[in-house]
Parts: structure tokens; sequence; C-alpha cells
């Protein structure tokens, strides 16, 4: 029973700290780095607890999280060079790709990329249609209005991990009803 409560720990701060960089990028286009390293931590915390009490099942292979990362981490950071994604949101992505390894990766990006796309397109209906009468100050839906083309990727990037946490079944109850039977 202690190893789910670490568990849901684990996937819970993940999904609380990547819906707090979300609504930190809605609001001013930032994401603290703090979010991150929630993410980071929480990751090394519950697998290494898990792998240390005999629950390695749970999660793929350290190498495979490590390389989700560093797949992530190397498109991201081309993306920042081309100016097409901000540093924050490259580190929140590599941080959530780390939780999802290389056999959610491909669900992570997909929805990722799907719903980053669904808020370029709301952008550029938001800068011509301009909808919003008193939008606050500084905030994505304000820039937007404002003739600017930004987009919080850190949106997008929640509906990744929601995504790859379902297909890995983290929230499923194979895995959860596995920790009641062992």
């Amino acid at each position: 029973m202690l190893l789910l409560i670490i568990f849901l720990t684990g996937l819970f701060t993940v999904l609380g700290a990547t819906l707090l960089a979300a609504l930190a990028d809605l609001r001013g286009l930032k994401i603290p780095n703090i979010y991150s390293l929630i993410i980071i931590v929480a990751f090394a915390v519950s697998y290494g607890l898990l792998w240390t009490f005999g629950r390695e099942d749970v999660f793929s292979s350290l190498l495979s999280h490590f390389l989700s990362a560093f797949i992530v981490f190397l498109v991201t950071l081309i993306m920042f060079a081309l100016k097409g994604l901000g540093a924050g949101d490259s580190k929140l992505a590599t941080a959530c790709a780390l939780w999802s390894g290389l056999s959610g990766l491909f669900v992570f990006l997909f929805y990722m990329t799907l719903a980053g796309g669904l808020l370029g397109l709301s952008a550029l209906i938001i800068r011509k249609t301009k909808p919003f009468k008193a939008p606050a100050e500084g905030s994505w839906v304000a820039q937007v209005q404002a003739g600017q083309s930004k987009v919080p990727y850190g949106v997008a990037i929640l509906c990744g991990v929601l995504a790859s946490f379902i297909k890995l079944g983290y929230l499923g109850p194979e895995v959860l009803s596995s920790f009641l039977l062992s």
C-alpha cells in the first residue's frame, strides 16, 4: 500500500506541476524552472523507491526514460534555436518526457503537437477577431490580441502528459490494482 501511495504521489505531483506550469504560461508566457525541477525530482523519487522495493515493472527501464527525455530535449532545443519554442517549454517537455519513457513517447509527442496546433489555430482566430474586451495585462490573450504570434505550449505539454499517462496505464486499474496484489 505504501508503494501505491508513493506512485500516486509522484503522478499527481507531475500532473499538478504541469497544470501550474500551463497556467503560468497562459498568464504570462513564462514557465518557472521550479515546475520542471519538481517533475524530475518526482520521477527520481518514484522510480528509485519503486525499483528499490521490487516494483521495477511499473516503469520501463531507466535507459528508456532517459532516452525519451534526451530525444525530447534535442528536438525542443532545435525548436528553441529556431525560435519556435520557449526555453521553459523545452525544459518542461523534457522533464515530462522522462516520465513517459520510450513506450509512451509517441503518444506524448502526438497529443502535445495536436494540442499545440489547436492552440496555434486559436491564436490566429483570437488575433484576427479580438473577442476579449479586457484581457489580463501580459497574458497570452492580451499578447495575441496585440498582434504577437505566441502559443502557451505548457498547455499542450499538459495534454501530452495526460495522454501518455493514460496510454501507459499509470492511472488505469491494471497498474493501480497491481500494487494491492503485491
